[in-house]
């Protein structure tokens, strides 16, 4: 498997690495959009409306090496740790001996070889995410060739990622050439009040051949493009989608006294749309709350009035 190396710091960095932290009113989640979006045209979805988790679309992954983060969770295709339930995808951490482990958790990815990667277009997932430290919920992506040209130069892209001890805050982040791990170009979303885990969130990119646009629930936080990075733009291949939930590593940390188990994730939907015509701006009604083309150099914290 391709490792995601990952030690981010709670600090603002500087350099190759850019973090930008925007705080909104809260406004409440949305309640689960239609499919259609005006100016998308929907191209593959998963509702889980059915009884099992669809084969056909996801890959169960499996193992506990800790995946390059030093992750203390055994992902297993267990039912237990990833089940159709209700009409949601539920991806369960547990705290039980599982292979060399102490954990068990699931990770799944697209089928790639079965139209399950995508170049370009909206991106988007409604989620109710997991809460405790050293939890790790995230729906992100990699790029195809990994398996030729490896990690970082297979790109990466993070549409959503928490760790347990910022209950309010989501990051979105990519990983390449020259930028991967600790120095990945990122941005962070917090809530006005509450936490993530209250309730469900739509996480969405919307990427383009020179652009990509992170949004919380159809607020634009954060635009990277080509100029913004210290390396090449890998964006420019198929992508496939993965959701997981890892417990401990390096960014998070481990499970406290604090922590309780089980843990769930829960997915109402991912959605992939294409536009039939690239457009550098953003969608319709998308409120801008980010900076467009961030400078690579420290970056305060920018907080929205309510």
């Amino acid at each position: 498997m391709t490792p995601r190396a990952r030690f981010i710091p709670r600090v603002f960095l500087s350099g190759a690495s850019v973090r930008l932290a925007i705080t909104v009113a809260a406004c409440g989640a949305l309640s689960a959009p239609a499919r259609g979006r005006q100016g998308w045209t929907l191209a593959w979805h998963d509702e889980f409306d059915g009884a099992a988790l669809d084969a056909t679309k996801w890959i169960r992954e499996t193992g506990g090496d800790g995946w390059g983060n030093n992750e203390l969770e055994f992902y297993t295709d267990r039912p237990e740790n990833a089940r159709v339930e209700d009409g949601m995808l539920v991806i369960e951490a547990r705290r039980e001996p599982t292979g060399t482990r102490a954990y068990s958790s699931a990770r799944i990815r697209t089928d790639a070889l079965n139209g399950g990667a995508w170049r370009y277009g909206r991106i988007e997932a409604r989620i109710r995410i997991p809460r405790g430290q050293g939890l790790w919920p995230a729906f992100w992506m990699l790029g195809d060739n990994c398996a030729t040209v490896g990690w970082p130069g297979c790109g990466e892209i993070d549409i959503m990622e928490n760790i347990g001890r910022e209950p309010a805050r989501v990051h979105g982040t990519v990983h390449g050439p020259q930028y991967s791990g600790a120095g990945g170009v990122s941005a962070a979303y917090d809530l006005g009040r509450g936490a993530f885990a209250d309730d469900f969130h739509v996480f969405a990119i919307e990427w383009e051949p020179d652009a990509i646009r992170w949004y919380v629930d159809d607020r634009l936080y954060h635009t990277t493009v080509p100029k913004d990075l210290p390396g090449r733009w890998v964006y420019d291949h198929p992508f496939f989608i993965i959701l997981n939930v890892a417990v401990g590593g390096g960014w998070p940390g481990s499970p406290d006294e604090t922590t309780t188990f089980p843990q769930t994730m829960h997915v109402d939907y991912v959605r992939v749309y294409a536009r039939p015509t690239p457009s550098l701006r953003p969608s319709p009604g998308g409120e801008t709350l980010g900076l467009h083309g961030l400078p690579r150099r420290p970056v305060r914290l920018i907080r929205v009035p309510a």
